[in-house]
């Protein structure tokens, strides 16, 4: 005689499917930058928009792929000394300046009023008076502010030449002055812009005292 099957008290188990926000799930960790690379890539961002130049023409110019040329400004890879190089050929500029943070080395100079270099001069303009205004120190380019005044004795002296372009803006007393073979009447307020390999200078003395500012741009060589 057969013993009789009694049905489980227990439902037949069956899979069941929790919700995903059930279980615990370990966030993926975000690629950290290294600060150096970071900084680097930074600068080289900062300096290709700086000179109007798009990461294309960036990549055609140095032979850096656009998507490496991203990561680098990105921060994230650090590049060789060698793909630097090839981009600071491309933007035309020293490697150096890949590598200079300017958040914290940016050229500054305050000079109060009457406390200019003196600067001597000899020979012709002996009573040209030049007081130095500033300086920088970084960059390629180099300027030359200067305060000039005209002591009693001063002369006319029309032969000044150097490389550069040189801006005047007369602050006391009238002058003529030449460039080249230009002769310009300046007043009070008046200035000039020129390039400096031209022979130039004041030519005549009007109502003196006579003071300007003069300003010399060059590239450093």
């Amino acid at each position: 005689m057969k013993t009789p099957q009694v049905p489980s008290p227990f439902p037949t188990a069956r899979p069941r499917r929790l919700s995903p926000s059930l279980y615990l799930t370990t966030p993926k960790a975000k690629p950290t930058r290294s600060a150096p690379a970071a900084l680097v890539g930074t600068q080289v961002n900062r300096l290709r928009r700086a000179a109007g130049v798009s990461a294309l023409e960036l990549t055609m110019r140095s032979g850096v792929s656009r998507s490496m040329l991203s990561r680098i400004e990105n921060g994230q890879v650090s590049p060789s000394v060698e793909m630097l190089d090839r981009l600071a050929n491309g933007l035309g500029i020293p490697l150096s300046r890949l590598f200079a943070d300017h958040r914290w080395h940016a050229d500054f100079s305050h000079v109060p009023s009457g406390k200019g270099l003196r600067v001597e001069r000899l020979g012709t303009v002996a009573d040209y008076r030049y007081e130095l205004l500033g300086h920088v120190l970084s960059g390629n380019l180099f300027v030359e502010p200067y305060l000039v005044m005209l002591e009693a004795d001063a002369q006319p002296h029309v032969t000044f030449q150097h490389p550069g372009l040189k801006f005047l803006y007369l602050l006391s007393g009238d002058v003529t002055y030449r460039y080249g073979p230009r002769r310009v009447k300046m007043r009070v307020g008046d200035s000039l812009l020129f390039d400096a390999t031209a022979m130039h200078g004041i030519e005549d003395l009007g109502t003196q005292p006579v003071s300007y500012l003069s300003v010399v741009f060059t590239l450093r060589g």
